[in-house]
């Protein structure tokens, strides 16, 4: 496969070749498994999606210019699926079954186009946000992100020329290939590529994703974005989100309602997966108070995605769940994903090798490290956390507790409601880089 001068490209961007954003498959995977159950079983749910920079000192507004802002997120509303991506769809095998969306949802899902935005500017930071059919919003979650990640980059790279630009991937390639080397050392790791919401670019994360593919070969498992999986001959992977539990619990009309409503988004996502889709996101508000309380049955699902408490530690806790349950931690799975590091992965990896099965999302620092790359001094093109979550349902607020507090999110006096429903346990609070 020819390779990208990605500098060169970058030199000569053109808005008509170089549109961020270029397939509504340019998303994560997970999008369209919760998509198909938002369709099939909550059309008539509203919800609003809003842009949140946890990196506050990141003057958002001050660095992206509105139009070309306003550029992108309109040309993204202009696409639709072709033919060869519904026939992909419809045809192709995800998670060794066939068919895996249904023909009455790929039907309503050719004609799909995302819907308006709102954006405004306040106090140097951008307020978008996205009205309307949950089953509409939902999908500008991820296009969202990676618009502005990749504008913020995109001007951060506007004063560096043609070497300038050469010597900026040269150093981040080598970086990456750095990386690529350390994990071959990793005997039967399994790897996947987690980082379309927060990446530099799209060209650098098919590079990325194509260098790990040569790099370490059948420990690459494949990547969370459609688009790159359906051209690179890869695995879409992904599971599900936190905006699940978010809005089934903002629906809720009692205190015992709320308490139970991570366990009825798990009942209704098996009407529609199994296998190794059975994957319990545990943390949305809190890890403790959702095993504390979990059914028996949850213990039979294929594995757990502790998200944003330390990745072992979180992982020791569920292994130990899953002992009080009578189950064999090596017959499970356990994936890490959030805001890995190398280091992050190789500690991890030793610690629990053996003990149990295991899976790595790597996000951002795969797809967006370049830290130390520039030849000259800039601060556009480190890595921030930002995020676009769901603030609310039908009109009532949406919360998000986690496992970490400086994650959490939605209006305060709800938040305070449900700490006293789920509980305070096992959350503590860290710095959190993306």
């Amino acid at each position: 496969m020819a390779k990208t001068d990605i500098a060169r490209r970058v030199y000569n961007h053109a808005w008509k070749l170089d549109p961020i954003v270029r397939s509504l498959l340019d998303t994560d995977f997970y999008k369209l498994l919760m998509l198909q159950m938002i369709w099939g079983m909550y059309p008539k749910v509203d919800a609003t999606f809003s842009l949140i920079n946890r990196t506050k000192r990141v003057r958002l507004a001050d660095e992206i210019d509105e139009q070309e802002l306003r550029e992108q997120l309109d040309h993204a509303r202009t696409l639709r699926l072709a033919k060869k991506e519904m026939i992909w769809l419809g045809g192709n095998s995800f998670y060794g079954r066939k068919q895996i969306f249904e023909p009455e949802f790929l039907a309503w899902f050719e004609n799909f186009q995302l819907p308006e935005y709102e954006l405004t500017k306040r106090d140097g930071q951008y307020e978008l946000e996205f009205h309307g059919p949950w089953m509409y919003t939902t999908m500008w979650e991820i296009p969202a992100l990676a618009i502005i990640n990749e504008l913020r980059s995109r001007s951060a790279m506007k004063p560096f020329g043609p070497f300038a630009l050469d010597v900026l991937y040269a150093r981040a390639k080598s970086k990456m290939w750095a990386k690529t080397e350390r994990l071959r050392e990793l005997p039967d790791l399994k790897i996947s590529d987690f980082g379309t919401r927060r990446r530099h670019s799209f060209l650098w994360q098919r590079w990325c994703v194509e260098a790990l593919k040569e790099g370490i070969g059948e420990a690459f498992t494949g990547t969370s974005n459609v688009l790159l999986a359906m051209d690179t001959d890869l695995e879409a992977l992904g599971t599900n989100a936190h905006e699940l539990p978010m809005v089934f619990a903002a629906l809720t009309e009692s205190d015992e309602e709320l308490r139970a409503a991570p366990y009825r988004v798990l009942q209704d996502w098996q009407r529609y997966y199994g296998g190794n889709l059975l994957i319990v996101l545990p943390d949305a508000f809190g890890t403790a108070s959702f095993l504390r309380d979990a059914p028996d049955w949850i213990a039979d699902w294929t594995g757990f995605r502790p998200d944003s408490a330390p990745p072992i530690e979180a992982g020791e806790r569920i292994i130990e769940w899953w002992r009080s349950k009578g189950v064999d931690p090596r017959e499970k799975l356990l994936i890490f994903s959030d805001g890995l590091e190398l280091e992050t992965i190789e500690e991890t990896y030793r610690h629990f090798r053996g003990k149990v099965r295991m899976a790595f999302g790597w996000g951002t620092n795969l797809t967006n490290d370049f830290e130390d790359c520039a030849p000259m001094e800039t601060h556009g093109l480190d890595a921030i956390s930002l995020v676009c979550k769901v603030t609310s349902a039908n009109g009532r607020p949406a919360v998000k507790l986690s496992d970490n507090p400086a994650k959490a999110t939605g209006d305060p006096d709800e938040i305070a409601r449900y700490l006293r429903v789920f509980g305070t346990a096992e959350r503590v609070e860290h710095r959190v880089k993306v």
